[in-house]
């Protein structure tokens, strides 16, 4: 890998490790405040609202400015939302400007990666990306499960400063003082991010032809015969992966009578299983047969609905390995060949900006959809059940949709498929 690979990925992690840590601080946040049920579950749409609300202008941003100083700025937003968490703003809130913060950042970080790298290593980087930002998520729920438990947390609010009275009396918010130095390693860490060759982009003339280059560089992706497929699954994996993180809290609680802090080290479990996976696919996966691993998809929909049959943990350690296992090995050839088409299409910034959207998107809808089935009363039971159905009948259209390329365009699927193959062999 080139120079500035490895500051590159030193910032993704401490950026996205207090990302996963001050998320189970606002779940414990709003517990201790006696919020109700349903907001917890909210918290995954809120922090999407923004990749949906500004992705026609993050991606040309990101194509416009020398992407570290991106990353650098989107962690200065994140740092923003989590003093706002911290001083009583609500959590809801506040963490929606953290996910302002991500949604700048992520097309950056995605972006650097077809700079800097030949499409050869594209899979491998991936691999190494998503790899190391689900270790950070690993890491970082079980850090937020621990600041907020019964032996850090005293040891934090023990921590006095002479003279200064600063407010923070509970757990949690000991917990998210913490989590600022996090993202302030993360901001360190950007200033050494290389400048790379490629060239930048000028912004569009305006909001309106911001919008339109948007909406044109989503339809160019949508209607790629390889784009649409990779797009597709990428948006349902980040979907499910985007809110089974907070709503295994209250399957934790009510499967197992778990805590936050209990709970959270079974979320660190699926996101063990998925570094595997993707560790995995990067080793034995090829981007010309990123298409292959679609059907997984389906089983991620039936593993989720199965989750209502566990009742122990030590059923439910390996059950949560083997789904993360599956949605590593699915999603990291998927965001390769995603990547590779996304970039020969468009700019690197404005193809992951568009991923980001539909990825966004459908954490949003899938959110929206569990909260207002715990609004209404729906046990968490029924709530996965119908969920997990969801996935699993979505996947199955994106598999036969795929099936019916090769049928009706298979010269075309073909010709984008070796020029996949001959790109990764320069």
């Amino acid at each position: 890998m080139k120079k500035g690979f490895s500051t590159i990925m030193s910032a993704q992690f401490f950026s996205s490790l207090a990302d996963q840590a001050l998320l189970v601080g606002a779940i414990e946040l709003l517990k201790s405040t006696g919020s109700p049920a349903w907001q917890i579950p909210a918290l995954g749409p809120m922090f999407a609202l923004f990749y949906v609300v500004l992705a026609p202008f993050v991606g040309a941003f990101a194509d416009a400015v020398p992407k570290g100083k991106v990353m650098f700025y989107s962690n200065l937003i994140k740092i923003a939302g989590c003093l706002m968490m911290l001083f009583g703003t609500h959590p809801l809130l506040s963490y929606a400007i953290v996910g302002l913060g991500a949604a700048a950042y992520s097309p950056a970080k995605y972006g650097i990666l077809t700079e800097l790298l030949p499409p050869s290593q594209l899979v491998k980087a991936n691999g190494w990306m998503e790899g190391l930002t689900i270790a950070s998520v690993v890491l970082g729920i079980l850090l937020g499960g621990q600041l907020v438990g019964p032996h850090l947390a005293p040891a934090l609010l023990g921590l006095e400063l002479p003279f200064i009275d600063t407010g923070i009396d509970t757990p949690p918010e000991a917990a998210i003082a913490s989590i600022v130095f996090l993202y302030i390693i993360a901001a360190v860490f950007n200033l050494y991010i290389p400048r790379t060759e490629a060239p930048l982009q000028p912004l569009g003339h305006g909001l309106v032809g911001l919008v339109r280059d948007f909406a044109d560089c989503n339809s160019r992706l949508w209607k790629d015969k390889l784009g649409q497929i990779s797009l597709a699954t990428t948006t349902l994996f980040w979907g499910v992966s985007g809110n089974m993180r907070i709503i295994v809290f209250p399957w934790a609680a009510v499967a197992l009578g778990y805590t936050t802090t209990q709970a959270s080290n079974l979320a660190g479990v699926v996101a063990i299983g998925t570094v595997a996976g993707a560790v995995i696919a990067a080793s034995v996966m090829r981007l010309d047969a990123a298409t292959k691993v679609i059907p997984l998809g389906i089983g991620i929909g039936i593993l989720v609905t199965g989750l209502n049959l566990v009742t122990n943990v030590w059923l439910a350690v390996p059950f949560l390995v083997v789904l993360g296992l599956i949605g590593g090995f699915l999603v990291v050839p998927m965001n390769a060949l995603l990547q590779h088409r996304g970039h020969n299409l468009m700019g690197a910034g404005r193809s992951i900006a568009v991923q980001n959207f539909n990825e966004q998107a459908c954490i949003l809808g899938l959110g929206a959809l569990y909260t207002g089935m715990a609004k209404l009363g729906l046990s968490t039971f029924t709530a996965i059940g119908i969920f997990g159905m969801i996935v699993a009948l979505t996947m199955y259209r994106v598999y036969r949709w795929h099936q019916s390329n090769l049928k009706h365009h298979g010269a075309e699927v073909a010709r984008l498929e070796a020029l996949a193959r001959c790109d990764e062999c320069h």
